[in-house]
């Protein structure tokens, strides 16, 4: 008889985790509280346009391909490679495209950062080595203890080990003088949900990945594409989705968890459990577990919370790219002081994607979608957001005015989602965005276990387990838990 594994969230670590454990006979079933699956990969269709509603792009596109292998399938997406890879447009109307070739790179920045190719290259270099003295020793491994996690940690070389202790903008000092170029190269911790004075500097590896290794990419169709993907091959092995499925609590058995209770009363029996909901959060709210409690749940550091904006508009906006930063000229102060304050900025930095400019059929004809994405202090700093509204107004002015395109005039739809409703939507801790942070005592064998402590056939997967946030490091983290399970249920092998 199959065993039975119930997954409880359909985002991309659920859903893939779900289709790894179908691949190795398991009877798989998945519960999700929203009424579509993806989670924070999601899509939002209005008055005839499409959007991303979270991830507009991605890398190390080989971790898709890693997944579909495993599961013994071709990959079906379908890969559109981002060059400029994004564009950041500086308030006082300083432009630079960022591309993958290092000799456009130098021409962008020949005017502020002398010798800039040369730098780069070095930086890159050291980037490099860091990423794959890593990858298979910390990112693609799972850790039993934290002394496990430690004792690896000193398999890496040594002369990466300053780098854990220096923030990515200190980091960015030692090869740049510009401060253009060292706030360029540090969006990358914005990426993770953090700034760059708050990131360490390990994660310089992200450069390496976006301009060398594997480059940004996009999905033919929109990145909802995913989840359809897996949806169909989740569909095709008689795996049931369950939507609108809330989990509030749980029934234990001995040493492990019998069955868990949606909103409704109804308890949901399985021979093991993984939860897709944030890690740390579901030991707290659902069992009920001390260590984790509302108290020392706020205390840890978590992600910024997402404040989007999706608009409609008639007309093409050709001075924007498919990916877009805009910026102003007070960075230090800006990402230092405003996400720990409880009003909304005045001036705010932000990210646009006008994915229609690779996927048309996101659009009507002569029509452009913009995604905006200005990150903004979570919940436990600034709860009210009544003002949305005055938030999203002056975003869309400051757009129109460096674009020089009147969106309001030519505006045809528009939805703002605030951190509440994100927090709501998807059961987001205070509305993080991508979870628990990366700090040092956040990362590897430190950020919570992909295997409960107490209950044996309890595991978890996504963002705020190892090994952390993207979508290539979550479909990592499904695989790490399926090893895990694998390793743990020798009855299936």
């Amino acid at each position: 008889m199959k065993r039975k594994a119930l997954v409880i969230g359909a985002g991309l670590g659920g859903l893939a985790t779900g289709l790894r454990l179908s691949t190795r006979g398991y009877e798989v079933t998945i519960l999700e509280k929203h009424s579509q699956a993806g989670g924070r990969l999601n899509q939002i269709e209005q008055d005839g346009f499409t959007f991303d509603m979270g991830p507009s792009f991605f890398s190390m596109s080989y971790e898709f391909d890693e997944l579909f292998n495993y599961c013994g399938l071709d990959n079906p997406l379908v890969y559109e490679e981002l060059n400029p890879l994004y564009v950041v447009n500086f308030s006082n109307g300083r432009t630079y495209k960022i591309y993958k070739e290092l000799g456009k790179l130098a021409e962008e920045f020949k005017k502020v950062e002398p010798d800039f190719e040369k730098k780069v290259i070095k930086y890159l270099d050291d980037a490099g080595k860091l990423f794959h003295d890593t990858e298979g020793l910390v990112v693609k491994k799972n850790f039993n203890s934290k002394l496990d996690y430690l004792l690896t940690l000193t398999k890496v070389p040594w002369k990466h080990s300053p780098k854990m202790f220096r923030s990515m903008w200190n980091e960015l000092g030692r090869y740049f003088e510009s401060r253009d170029a060292k706030v360029i190269f540090s969006l990358v911790a914005f990426f993770l949900g953090s700034t760059p004075f708050d990131t360490p500097a390990v994660y310089k590896l992200l450069n390496y990945t976006e301009l060398k290794h594997d480059g940004y990419w996009n999905i033919k169709g929109g990145m909802y594409k995913i989840v359809e993907a897996l949806l169909s091959e989740l569909e095709k092995r008689g795996v049931s989705i369950h939507y609108n499925t809330e989990i509030t609590g749980f029934n234990q058995n001995g040493t492990g968890v019998k069955g868990f209770i949606d909103k409704n009363g109804k308890v949901w029996e399985a021979d093991l459990f993984i939860s897709n909901s944030d890690a740390a959060s579901f030991r707290g709210n659902v069992l009920k577990r001390d260590r984790y409690n509302t108290d020392r749940l706020d205390e840890m550091d978590w992600t910024l919370s997402p404040f989007t904006i999706y608009l409609g508009v008639k007309g093409k906006l050709d001075n924007l790219y498919h990916h877009n930063y805009l910026l102003g000229e007070n960075f230090e102060e800006y990402a230092s002081k405003i996400f720990k304050m409880s009003i909304s900025p005045d001036k705010p930095y932000y990210y646009v994607n006008v994915s229609s400019k690779s996927n048309p059929d996101s659009a009507p004809e002569g029509c452009e979608n913009i995604f905006i994405l200005c990150p903004v202090p979570d919940l436990r700093y600034k709860k009210d957001w009544s003002d949305k509204e005055t938030l999203a107004d002056n975003i869309i002015s400051d757009l129109s005015n460096r674009t020089d395109f009147d969106i309001k005039k030519n505006l045809i739809t528009k939805r703002i989602v605030d951190p509440v409703e994100w927090e709501n939507t998807f059961n987001l801790y205070r509305g993080s965005g991508l979870g628990m942070a990366h700090g040092l005592n956040q990362i590897g064998g430190f950020r919570p276990r992909n295997k409960d402590e107490e209950f044996k056939n309890l595991y978890y997967v996504g963002a705020s387990t190892v090994p952390g946030t993207g979508l290539p490091i979550v479909t990592i983290s499904s695989k790490l838990v399926t090893e895990r399970i694998l390793q743990d249920d020798k009855s299936v092998q």
